[in-house]
């Protein structure tokens, strides 16, 4: 079953290609990659329009429309019934899209399936890896925030669902996180959280005081939009975070933050598996 990658950017040229190399160093070579400009001023939109392969298509309308529009616009643009999720600056497994499409194809009944991550710097050192505690996940453990909880990036589901179900664009941040709620909700939010990490997750310019804030901010107006029990519970929850996270800012200690978002990497085994993968996927020559 062939599957469409959909890779949106926004002034990425730094990583932009070790993203599309991560794609094709995919096992499961059933594949067309959308790549989908989202009025970049560097030299992203080249780096997309350099690559010479049929599977690849790329969009540019020179607008700055945001992530959750032009996430919308994969679903519509893509070929395919099934649709991978990935980050223009980050990397995936070699193995990503083989696993996910078994886990889906073994389970009709689902509409998503996502993986753990490897929490990584922007040179690509490895800080940690988390996974979800069990394999699925209720409308309760997603208000409360339970666990690793659903990677965004490393979603697979099928094109039908994410119709049911498009992307608040008017959200500028936690786009990810409304949809889940809101679909939860609606029991229309059949996922499987695959323990085993398959996404390297370049994070370290994801954990500011700003997009945090931001993020914040958000998750109140949400605990409002979808809570009923524990409602102010909750938004209280939400505003103490705020001040922890103003207080480690004023301390110059927001590394802190970065750094137990994840579990340490104590395994040799994993280290290697890791290095083998980075290498593998930095080997690819892009025609």
């Amino acid at each position: 079953m062939p599957i469409t990658v959909g890779i949106p950017f926004y002034n990425a040229e730094k990583y932009l290609a070790d993203a599309i190399r991560s794609v094709f160093a995919q096992t499961y070579e059933d594949w067309e990659l959308i790549l989908i400009d989202d009025g970049s001023t560097d030299d992203s939109l080249e780096i997309a329009k350099a690559i010479n392969d049929p599977r690849v298509s790329v969009y540019s309308d020179g607008e700055n429309k945001k992530l959750a529009a032009r996430l919308n616009e994969i679903v519509s643009l893509a070929k395919y019934e099934l649709i991978a999720r990935m980050d223009a600056d980050d990397l995936m497994s070699p193995t990503r899209l083989e696993k996910q499409l078994k886990v889906l194809n073994q389970n009709s009944n689902l509409d998503l399936v996502t993986a753990g991550v490897y929490s990584m710097t922007n040179t690509l050192e490895i800080v940690g890896m988390r996974w979800h505690y069990t394999n699925n996940i209720s409308f309760n453990e997603l208000l409360q925030k339970r666990g690793c909880g659903v990677v965004h990036a490393a979603i697979l589901g099928r094109k039908s669902w994410f119709k049911r179900n498009p992307y608040n664009t008017f959200l500028s941040i936690a786009q990810d996180y409304d949809l889940w709620l809101k679909a939860s909700k609606k029991n229309d939010f059949k996922i499987y959280l695959m323990q085993e990490p398959l996404y390297y997750y370049r994070e370290e310019d994801n954990v500011t005081i700003k997009k945090l804030l931001s993020a914040y901010k958000n998750e109140r107006q949400m605990y409002k939009r979808y809570a009923n029990e524990n409602k102010f519970k909750l938004i209280i929850k939400s505003y103490a975070k705020s001040f922890i996270v103003r207080i480690l800012n004023w301390l110059n200690l927001t590394e802190i933050l970065f750094k137990r978002r994840s579990k340490e990497i104590v395994s040799e085994d994993y280290q290697k598996k890791i290095i083998t993968e980075i290498q593998q996927i930095k080997k690819v020559i892009l025609k």
